[in-house]
């Protein structure tokens, strides 16, 4: 056996004469295992936090979606609607119209963004199931979905067909205004359906038939703002976005589900690396703590050490010693930390120990990634402090 590791490992697992050295041990490796636990359980729900969040958008944005390059709309061909048919990787495919519209019901009014879908839409989104109240809408009716949010302030009712809203749009064209009336176009719809995703969507979108919106913004048969796609299952995202843009060309923009929410993607991704870095912060606090404990031993070990140089022992082996010892303490305390981190995040996971409201718990998610995280952190920061420990011995002290 090497002997500085078998000298090390004498050092780490046998007692100090000396009561206050056995007292900064257990400290030092009781903080290393807190910190490495306590890193693992954040990490683990800053995840599940990620997945809580983006399970949302999951429900209301599509796989790809297209977009023109400039304008608020694009003309689609006969051409082009049948090269759409014949993609083989598209489960289903629904045209959007979207624009900014003022609502008004009950002498209140808001101004919210009129979202026209065709009678696909559910095929492609999941937000049919995010109706809460009421249905959702029919194709070729006037009736409307408002998010919850809407409903609230507007006080809408659900499946009233004695009150009727008002959606309203400004008219193209230049010239002078001579009344309100004539400066907006404006249709009926009834509210039959109230949709509950977050407070961002509710309080912005309503969902209405396609036909109303060309109707109420006097658009061609052919005109949309976008096309949304859901893909099969197992398909080559990458081949189907060649295949689009061979068949609009340069007029369009194509983004997938990551692109249609970059600020949050990069909102949470920044919160988890801040995290991370002031977990990191916590470690190395915990770690001066081995440093304290390793240069207390050095010093209590000093006849030992005087023996070992007086026997052969050169300076190097006998840093190499606490500097085995240093390593060993945070290694093995970063891997006990790390399954009690993992014990109470899989707790958690079953049994709901934290809630964040009576109804939902706190959200976990176990990631390998998380594993490998906290380990390289731990054993790069403990294998540091064991260097620095280490180097406090030298050819005077060990002689003397």
């Amino acid at each position: 056996m090497n002997f500085a590791l078998y000298i090390a490992k004498r050092y780490l697992f046998s007692k100090s004469s000396n009561n206050a050295i056995n007292i900064m041990t257990i400290i030092a490796a009781s903080g290393t295992i807190v910190a490495s636990a306590a890193l693992f359980i954040v990490l683990s729900g800053f995840a599940g936090l990620k997945e809580f969040s983006l399970q949302f958008s999951s429900y209301v944005d599509p796989d790809l979606k297209i977009t023109p390059v400039k304008g608020k709309w694009f003309s689609l061909s006969e051409t082009e609607l049948s090269a759409l048919n014949t993609l083989q990787d598209v489960a289903s495919y629904s045209k959007i119209i979207e624009e900014r519209a003022i609502v008004e019901f009950d002498d209140k009014r808001q101004i919210v963004t009129l979202k026209g879908v065709d009678e696909n839409y559910t095929k492609v989104t999941a937000i049919d199931s995010m109706v809460i109240y009421g249905r959702w809408l029919e194709s070729g009716t006037s009736q409307v979905v408002s998010g919850g949010g809407i409903s609230n302030k507007l006080s809408l009712g659900v499946l009233d067909m004695t009150k009727r809203l008002t959606i309203s749009v400004p008219k193209p064209g230049k010239g002078q205004i001579t009344s309100v009336k004539s400066a907006f176009n404006s249709i009926n719809a009834f509210n039959i359906g109230v949709f509950n995703i977050n407070e961002t969507l509710n309080y912005e979108y309503i969902y209405v038939d396609i036909q109303m919106v060309k109707q109420l913004l006097n658009y061609k048969p052919n005109q949309v703002s976008a096309i949304e796609f859901k893909l099969k299952p197992n398909t080559d995202e990458a081949e189907v976005i060649k295949a689009l843009n061979t068949i609009f060309g340069s007029s369009i923009t194509i983004k997938n589900r990551t692109q249609l929410n970059d600020a949050l993607y990069k909102m949470l991704n920044t919160e988890n690396v801040a995290v991370y870095l002031i977990f990191t912060l916590v470690i190395i606090i915990a770690l001066f703590n081995v440093i304290g404990a390793l240069i207390m031993m050095i010093l209590d070990k000093k006849e030992s050490l005087n023996t070992l140089f007086n026997l052969g022992a050169t300076t190097k082996e006998i840093r190499r010693i606490f500097f085995l010892q240093g390593s060993l303490m945070t290694i093995l305390g970063g891997l006990i930390g790390l399954v009690l981190g993992f014990i109470i995040v899989f707790l958690q996971k079953q049994f709901s120990l934290v809630m964040i409201i009576p109804s939902e718990p706190y959200p976990v998610v176990i990631k390998g990634i998380n594993f490998l995280i906290v380990l390289a952190t731990i054993f790069t920061l403990g294998i540091l402090a064991s260097k620095i420990a280490s180097q406090r011995i030298t050819k005077n002290l060990v002689k003397s």
